[in-house]
């Protein structure tokens, strides 16, 4: 899929920017602090994820401004499509979502639609970071390949919240113990289904992974994942899930229920999940080097591309935002060699950085806004 068109105004501090983007790679330069980074924000709060930087959506809004607008249309291989997410400070209904005219409740919709994956500075915190940035990393890959996932995932959440909410009654008093296993029936089933998913996935995504960071070390070193689940072991998955898993899951929140009232939150369960990331049989995250550390992020997000290559018919589009110049020539060759058939959107503050034979479209930012017109890349880099 491609994007053919973009129209952003009023996010943060982007104002009137309209382009119609390269098919295949797209420049946006300029320093620090100008709008590259927003630039793809925009464009990446309208595949229905939350933001890659963890801006929440009233902060979306410039501070002196009162609403902001991204739209853009997308070409997959059956139609062109058309989204935009419009908010309005004072508004009594601040946030619109339209998806091909047609307004919708929420960001649900647009996850079916809107494909991309996006490679930042902080993905390291992947690999160094907590469990739960694994755990959101690896749902949110999976749920691009089956959006089934993401119901799962939303019904374990609003499910976990009434169980902590219900512990803590307890804890206080003012709740019967016995209510719990109504919510621990229902958490077991979700719960089970999310375990078998992202094991699932993992073992999808562990051969893809491991290959490729052998090609980025040149054969010397193997990265391997493995899911490890708070609940299931590594021979249960061999299993269908069904009602012995499920009644698996609910002796696991059973046995720590004592424990999980006096604290007033849950202890056992996918929220507790771990995934291990080890470089020659030892975890990454205690032991890597910080160049194997960005190697394996980068091996990750290329796997999570090549995967859902795999799996679609529409190659998702990627977004760069200053990684690239700090890789050298021949790792910059390898990544542009894994999305040759992907559209790619690139942020640097010098596109002198770049391989040379990149063709496209530059854009140059300055204070939120296009500051001249677009130039192809082929021409203005010669």
């Amino acid at each position: 899929m491609i994007i053919t068109c973009a129209d952003i105004d009023g996010f943060k501090n982007l104002k009137g920017i309209f382009f119609e983007p390269d098919p295949k790679y797209n420049i946006i330069v300029g320093p620090n602090a100008q709008g590259k980074t927003n630039l793809l924000e925009a464009m990446w709060i309208l595949s229905g994820c939350r933001s890659f930087r963890g801006s929440k959506e009233k902060d979306y809004i410039c501070l002196d401004g009162e609403r902001m607008g991204s739209k853009i249309k997308l070409l997959d291989s059956i139609r062109e499509q058309k989204i935009s997410f419009e908010m309005t400070k004072s508004a009594s209904n601040p946030k619109n979502i339209h998806l091909n005219g047609v307004k919708q409740k929420g960001t649900r919709a647009l996850f079916d639609v809107f494909k991309c994956i996006a490679f930042i500075p902080d993905d390291v915190d992947i690999i160094k970071g907590s469990p739960e940035k694994r755990r959101n990393f690896i749902d949110m890959a999976a749920s691009q390949l089956n959006p089934v996932f993401v119901m799962h995932l939303n019904k374990n959440n609003a499910i976990m919240n009434q169980r902590n909410a219900l512990l803590k009654g307890i804890m206080q008093g003012n709740t019967d113990k016995s209510i719990l296993e109504i919510w621990d029936r229902q958490a077991s089933k979700e719960g089970a289904v999310i375990s078998y998913m992202r094991h699932e996935y993992i073992q999808r995504f562990n051969g893809i992974c491991g290959r490729l960071y052998r090609t980025i070390s040149g054969g010397t070193e193997e990265l391997e994942l493995e899911y490890k689940s708070n609940v299931f072991r590594h021979d249960d998955f061999e299993n269908p899930c069904g009602d012995e898993a499920y009644e698996q899951y609910y002796r696991k929140l059973s046995e720590t229920a004592d424990y999980d009232i006096r604290t007033g939150s849950t202890h056992a369960g996918v929220n507790r999940d771990e995934i291990l990331i080890k470089i020659n049989g030892v975890s990454a995250k205690d032991y890597g080097s910080q160049g194997q550390i960005k190697s394996a992020a980068l091996v990750m997000k290329l796997a999570q591309a090549e995967l859902y290559m795999q799996k679609s018919k529409d190659a998702p589009v990627i977004f760069l935002d200053d990684v690239m110049g700090e890789l050298d020539e021949s790792r910059q060759r390898f990544v542009f060699d894994i999305i040759k058939d992907m559209q790619v959107f690139i942020t640097t503050p010098n596109e002198n950085a770049l391989l040379p034979e990149i063709k496209g479209k530059v854009l140059h930012i300055s204070g939120g806004s296009i500051a001249e017109e677009e130039e192809d890349v082929s021409s203005h880099r010669e």
